[in-house]
C-alpha cells in the first residue's frame, strides 16, 4: 500500500485558499433566496444568469456564484494563487500534466483565470487578481476589520469553508492536488483492500480546503457538496430550526463528524445540490511536518463520531444525477 503523506515533495505555497464555487441550478430564484433568506448571504451582484453572493466576513467581492442550468451540479471551483508568479508556476505545472484548457478573460469580481480539469473531469480555476468587497451603507459594520456587517438573517453563514468531490478514482485525484497543485494531506480514509475511499487536503493552515470522496455509483465528474462555517454549534443548532421553518430538506445532523471532527447540518438547496452547514469548519493545522491521520475500514463502517450512521446517500447522491454525468461521459468519448 502506498505510504500516505503530508506532502509529496518539497512544501510548496502557491495556492493560497478556496477562491469560489459556482453552483448550478435549475431553479435560479429559488436557490438565490435559499442562500440569502435561509442561509443569510449577501448579495454581491448580479450579471446575465448568474448571482454572486458572499458571507458576511468573507473579504472577496463573492465566494459563491450560482448560475441557471438545466440540471444542478459544480460549474466550476477556483483557488486563489499566493501571488501572480505563484499563478504561473502553477499553471505551467498543470499544462505538464496535459489537464490543461487554457486561460479566460475573467469573471465579476475577479480578474484572468487558468481553467483546467482534475483526473476525475471537475472544472477549476487558478486565480490571482480579485476584487475586494466594498460594503455598502447597509452593509458597512461598525469594526472597520471586519468585511461587513452581520447580517442578522437565517442562518448568518460567516465564511466558505471547503468543498467535497465525488471521484471514480480517490487515489489518481489525490495525488494530482498534491503533485499538482502543492496541496498537503491531513487525513484520509483507506480500506482493507487498499483502496482509497476518502482524502482531505489543505493549501494553508486549515486542515481541509478540498475533500474527495469515492462516488459508488462509479461515475465521473460529479459534485458531493458545497460548506459554509458559523461561529458556534448553536449556530448549527439553530440553522436546523430555521430551515426545519422553511421546510428545507434536511438529510443528515445535526451531529459530529469522526474525520475533521466538523460539527455539521447537511441539507439540500432548491436546485437539488447538497450543502453542509458546519462548526468550526475545518480546524487549525500549524505543524509543518502532519503525519496524515488514516482511518481503516472498521473505524470509518463505526459512523460519525457520537454513533450516528453516516446516511447512504453520502456515498450515492451527487450532482449533477448519475444518468446526465454518465450522458456526458459518454458524449466525451
Amino acid at each position: 500500500m502506498e505510504e500516505l503523506k503530508f506532502s509529496v515533495g518539497p512544501l510548496s505555497f502557491d495556492v493560497a485558499h478556496l477562491s469560489h464555487v459556482e453552483l448550478l441550478t435549475p431553479k435560479l430564484e429559488d436557490t438565490v433566496r435559499f442562500f440569502t433568506e435561509v442561509m443569510g448571504l449577501v448579495q454581491s451582484g448580479r450579471q446575465g444568469e448568474s448571482v454572486y453572493l458572499r458571507g458576511w466576513d468573507d473579504y472577496a467581492h463573492h465566494t459563491l456564484k450560482v448560475t441557471a442550468s438545466p440540471y444542478p451540479g459544480m460549474g466550476h471551483c477556483a483557488f486563489r494563487a499566493t501571488s501572480p508568479e505563484a499563478l504561473q508556476r502553477r499553471v505551467e505545472a498543470v499544462e505538464r500534466s496535459g489537464l490543461g484548457e487554457g486561460w479566460v478573460d475573467g469573471d465579476l469580481g475577479h480578474g484572468p483565470a487558468y481553467r483546467f480539469r482534475d483526473p476525475d473531469g471537475h472544472l477549476l480555476e487558478l486565480l490571482y487578481e480579485v476584487e475586494w468587497y466594498r460594503p455598502t451603507p447597509d452593509t458597512r459594520p461598525a469594526l472597520k476589520n471586519q468585511a461587513s456587517r452581520f447580517p442578522a438573517r437565517g442562518c448568518n453563514l460567516r465564511r466558505l469553508d471547503h468543498v467535497n468531490f465525488f471521484a471514480a478514482d480517490v487515489r489518481t485525484s489525490r495525488r494530482f492536488f498534491q503533485e499538482v497543485l502543492g496541496f498537503r494531506l491531513t487525513e484520509a480514509v483507506v480500506f482493507d483492500d487498499g483502496s482509497e475511499k476518502g482524502a482531505w487536503l489543505t493549501v494553508c493552515n486549515k486542515t481541509y480546503d478540498l475533500a474527495i470522496t469515492e462516488d459508488a455509483t462509479g461515475c465521473r465528474g460529479r459534485f458531493h457538496h458545497l460548506t459554509y462555517a458559523v461561529d458556534s454549534r448553536e449556530e448549527v443548532l439553530r440553522a436546523a430550526d430555521v430551515c426545519l421553518e422553511y421546510g428545507v430538506p434536511i438529510e443528515t445532523g445535526p451531529h459530529k463528524h469522526a474525520i475533521q471532527q466538523t460539527f455539521f447540518l447537511y441539507v439540500y438547496e432548491p436546485g437539488g445540490n447538497r450543502f453542509e452547514i458546519a462548526c468550526p469548519g475545518a480546524r487549525l493545522l500549524l505543524a509543518p511536518d502532519w503525519k496524515p491521520v488514516v482511518w481503516s475500514e472498521a473505524e470509518r463502517k463505526k459512523g460519525q463520531a457520537w454513533g450516528l450512521p453516516t446516511v447512504a446517500t453520502f456515498h450515492t447522491y451527487g450532482t449533477p444525477p448519475v444518468e446526465v454525468a454518465a450522458g456526458r461521459a459518454e458524449a466525451k468519448r
